[in-house]
């Protein structure tokens, strides 16, 4: 069965996300080492790192998993940005080097109007530069598919394929596949034969041997909106049976998969213990109709 969880808050501490991960039963978790919406933030203490490591080694949470800043933008045209978001970039690795973390995920950036090709290369050269500043870390960097919103890179899998292909740090990176994103950008996942088709292209192109860690959401605008709006497992465009497929891939069976699903319903229910819940019941419903 894979492993299932969700990004959690640290908004009481970093050693709390894997308490909330733990009573919500995952097997695995995703935080943001700091605010995702600023530049900086305050050094992780010595009694912070050591708070978070007892607790995960305490827990049975595998894969544990960073998200980094969305200001962050290795494929901007704008040097001052571009060095910004280095340096960003490196404390991210830092912060995660130092909790013990698995993965880091990264969206590639936004080439602002410079173009895919100077684009790809700007992020290709971000992505070595982090990489020989932080070298012989083991957090490894996976980069997530976009639903390619405005001049969003990584909404094709030529795009992921170039970088991988081409960056001289690859050995050390992955990828992060967003079923609602991926939706988004147009590839549908709907009925067998495109979820088949999806998977087959991202092979053929990218490789399945690259594919780490998977963002289970549906998505809440339709195919080839390139439109980025979650929305809960089986409520949205994409609709129940893709995930049922995917629990059940034999392929994916020890991918981690976390949700990034909207935390309440309309109603103010939490639901990231129902999701979960959907989840596990596609997994052994699938279990017991193989059996």
């Amino acid at each position: 069965m894979p492993l299932f969880g969700a990004h959690l808050s640290i908004s009481r501490g970093l050693h709390n996300a894997i308490s909330a991960a733990s009573a919500l039963g995952c097997d695995t978790v995703q935080i943001f080492t700091k605010n995702a919406s600023q530049w900086t933030a305050a050094p992780l203490t010595p009694e912070a790192v050591t708070q978070f490591r007892q607790s995960a080694g305490a827990s049975r949470l595998k894969h544990l998993t960073a998200h980094d800043s969305y200001l962050i933008n290795l494929a901007s045209p704008d040097d001052g940005i571009y060095a910004k978001s280095v340096e960003a970039f490196v404390d991210e690795m830092d912060r995660a080097e130092a909790l013990g973390l698995e993965y880091l995920v990264t969206h590639p950036g936004a080439h602002t109007g410079s173009g895919e090709e100077a684009g790809l290369e700007r992020v290709i050269a971000g992505y070595e530069e982090v990489h020989a500043r932080c070298a012989g870390f083991k957090v490894r960097v996976l980069i997530e598919t976009t639903a390619g919103q405005g001049t969003a890179l990584g909404h094709r899998f030529e795009h992921l394929a170039a970088i991988l292909q081409r960056a001289t740090c690859a050995d050390r990176m992955g990828v992060c596949f967003d079923t609602c994103h991926v939706f988004a950008a147009g590839y549908s996942l709907v009925s067998a034969s495109d979820y088949q088709a999806t998977f087959q292209q991202f092979d053929e192109l990218v490789g399945l041997g690259h594919l780490k860690l998977f963002h289970v959401n549906d998505s809440a605008k339709a195919l080839g909106s390139r439109v980025d709006r979650h929305a809960g497992i089986g409520s949205g465009e994409i609709g129940p049976d893709a995930f049922r497929r995917l629990v059940t891939d034999p392929r994916f069976l020890d991918r981690p998969m976390i949700l990034e699903t909207p935390k309440k319903n309309e109603d103010g229910a939490e639901m990231d213990a129902v999701n979960i819940g959907l989840l596990r019941r596609f997994a052994t419903e699938g279990v017991a109709r193989a059996g």
